[in-house]
């Protein structure tokens, strides 16, 4: 069992590091999941998650809360959505060319992700009031994690992952694929290209390199490897997903593109290899009430791999685009236990489903999930990074 976390959005320097900068961001829920940061023009810093008592629970909703300039706690914790039928998931946040600032989030059926669709609400004042409600993609079973791309010739790209079962089969993400809307009327409406070969990869990751080639990295249902892909027609074909060098254990991870060309990435350093154990499914602890489907049987092929160890939380750097990556640290070290999802007996302790922005100071700010208690921030530079090599 996993320790209580003082959620009181203080931030303060590590002991054992004062160059690191941390807090555990506030929340009245006893799960927390799946942030995303976005530093805003103003100085402002946001950041969404969803929590609730349990993924997949119809009490799961986004969450958003801000760190102020010059300040050293985070505010207290806004619900942005509530549907009381539908578990919202995986928020996302993207401030438009105009400055029109949007959040874009998952709504599904209890653990059923082939339900889900996209759903979205926008700010005019840099998130301090929210508009309306309103779906944004309508195909059941289309799942976001990552932000949108705005190009130079004025494309939006959106990452998807569409979530697809087999007949009397529950979702366990066996087969699921990635594609990549692309809207050429700031998000009125969205073409879709598919990713090919990209069965197992998904929360596609784009980030432009400096001579102009997009890349992205992919998170893999296999959990062997971090997948990578490049488009050099703005998104409008992108080569099959390889396997990188770089290990995943079917758990998200986030990259961007830093001033000086560099790319940073947070990740975990592990894969099936390093793990003991294996789950049915993520959600193989809630009852939906359909006994109609069945999980399908974990076998040793090429199927979903759940319970890969998801720690450590390493952060990482490449000079080369994303080729190699030889400054690599660790944020957070454990046993990364994630057999259960249940944080009301606190029985999970894994760091997970990172995201990396780096300011207009050069700072990089990154939250990720804390034994899914809590959102953990840091703040860091690049050089910290670095000093792993030197």
């Amino acid at each position: 069992m996993s320790a209580v976390v003082n959620r009181d959005g203080v931030i303060r320097p590590v002991k054992q590091d004062p160059q690191l900068l941390t807090a555990m961001l506030p929340s009245p829920c006893p799960q927390n999941h799946a942030a995303n940061l976005l530093p805003l023009p103003d100085g402002r810093v946001l950041c969404v998650w969803f929590g609730g008592t349990q993924e997949g629970v119809a009490d799961i909703s986004v969450w958003s809360a801000c760190l102020m300039p010059g300040s050293e706690r985070w505010s207290e914790a806004v619900r942005l959505s509530d549907d009381p039928e539908r578990s919202e998931q995986n928020p996302l946040l993207f401030l438009a060319p105009d400055n029109v600032l949007w959040l874009l989030w998952t709504a599904q059926i209890s653990g059923n992700q082939e339900t889900a669709i996209v759903r979205y609400r926008q700010s005019t004042d840099f998130g301090q009031s929210w508009g309306e409600t309103g779906v944004l993609l309508d195909k059941p079973g289309t799942f976001i994690r990552q932000p949108i791309t705005v190009l130079e010739n004025g494309s939006w790209l959106l990452p998807v992952f569409y979530c697809r079962t087999r007949a009397g089969e529950k979702w366990v993400g066996n087969d699921d694929i990635s594609a990549v809307k692309l809207s050429s009327d700031q998000g009125k409406t969205w073409r879709d290209i598919e990713v090919p070969g990209s069965q197992g990869c998904v929360h596609m990751n784009i980030t432009p390199l400096t001579s102009g080639t997009l890349i992205a990295l992919f998170r893999s249902r296999w959990a062997d490897n971090i997948y990578y892909s490049q488009s050099t027609d703005n998104g409008e074909s992108w080569s099959k997903p390889e396997a990188t060098d770089l290990p995943n254990n079917n758990s998200s991870i986030q990259v961007t593109t830093l001033h000086n060309g560099e790319l940073a990435l947070v990740f975990n350093a592990m894969s099936a290899a390093g793990a003991t154990e294996r789950r049915a499914s993520l959600y193989d602890e809630i009852d939906d009430g359909d006994d109609s489907r069945k999980e399908p049987k974990v076998t040793s092929g090429r199927t979903a791999f759940w319970g890969a160890p998801r720690a450590p939380m390493t952060v990482a750097i490449s000079a080369d685009g994303g080729k190699s990556w030889p400054w690599q640290r660790h944020l957070d070290e454990g046993d990364g236990y994630c057999m259960t999802n249940n944080s009301q007996q606190k029985l999970n302790r894994e760091f997970s489903y990172p995201s990396i922005k780096q300011d207009s100071q050069g700072k990089l700010h990154i939250a990720y999930t804390y034994h899914r208690q809590a959102i953990k921030y840091i703040r860091l530079s690049p050089e910290w990074v670095k000093e792993s090599q030197q």
